[in-house]
């Protein structure tokens, strides 16, 4: 898809099976279940996916899963970073032949790099490819903080870095990506707290784990931000951010499995040693979600 990406981009989770194997027909659950809400696109083996706990072979028939049964419906963003560049370069060359239309790198993790060798490894992977790259700024995982001068510089100079997804948790550096550096870069907020503030802002989207659970309540956000009706839109989102709030409080990839499971659609539990959620979190999520419910009608 040549399409401009914008609007709610669902992380996907990854469900297992009672051998922690990936549960290939309730992945496609959870496909149908974002796109019938009327998301923007889906995004395989990030963070909520578990991606650090997937071996190579998993992320690579994981991407290829979503874009199949996707089938063109919406965008498919792949994460494709790795901790060396002959992976990810390895991981990114694969999902553009599957037939990823976005390219998400997440930059090298457990070994803090510098800004340069940073830049370097963005650079060599993006040039492997034709696809549009999203850069994944997360600096609680990867020790590396992609400041908005650095990306500027990036999508500058690389014709097909086009977005960042900013899970930085840093406000004030998301705003200056948005207001300053919109011109060359779309900006994706990935902290599901901002959503709201992020779409008034005018970043080009968000990308949600918690999309997963509440699909067609941050869509409904997101379509009457669009629309110009803020006031509604605020009506919408504080019905919502307690339930946002409920998951994002708590370890987040146990919170969303958890909060699908509520929602009548069982993805089974984290890969080990990722722990489920004790049931007075669990039971936090579930009033949340009942409140939501009702005041749905």
């Amino acid at each position: 898809m040549s399409k401009q990406l914008s609007g709610v981009l669902t992380a996907l989770t990854t469900p297992f099976d009672a051998d922690e194997q990936i549960d290939v027909n309730k992945l496609k659950v959870v496909v149908d279940r974002s796109i019938k809400a009327g998301v923007d696109g889906v995004v395989a083996a990030g963070s909520t996916g578990e991606v650090g706990a997937l071996s190579s072979d998993e992320r690579l028939r994981l991407v290829d899963t979503v874009i199949e049964h996707a089938d063109g419906r919406v965008p498919v963003i792949a994460q494709t970073g790795a901790t060396t560049t002959a992976e990810a370069i390895r991981l990114s060359r694969a999902a553009e032949k599957s037939g990823a239309d976005v390219l998400m790198l997440i930059t090298p993790f457990y070994e803090p790099l510098s800004t340069e060798e940073t830049v370097t490894y963005i650079k060599d992977v993006a040039s492997s490819v034709e696809l549009p790259i999203m850069l994944y700024n997360i600096p609680a995982v990867t020790g590396v903080n992609l400041d908005p001068a650095t990306v500027r510089s990036l999508a500058e100079e690389v014709d097909n870095i086009r977005y960042i997804k900013d899970s930085s948790a840093n406000w004030e550096q998301a705003l200056q990506l948005i207001h300053h550096h919109s011109d060359v870069i779309g900006t994706f907020i990935g902290w599901d707290s901002y959503i709201y503030s992020a779409l008034v802002e005018g970043a080009a989207g968000v990308m949600a784990g918690a999309a997963n659970v509440v699909p067609d309540e941050i869509v409904a956000v997101n379509r009457l931000i669009a629309d110009g009706d803020l006031h509604g839109a605020l009506a919408k989102w504080r019905d919502l951010y307690p339930v946002i709030d409920s998951m994002i409080s708590v370890p987040f990839i146990s919170a969303v499995k958890a909060g699908l499971a509520l929602q009548g659609e069982p993805v089974g539990a984290p890969r080990r040693p990722t722990a489920e959620l004790p049931a007075e979190q669990v039971e936090r999520i579930g009033r949340a979600l009942k409140k939501l419910a009702d005041r749905n009608g």
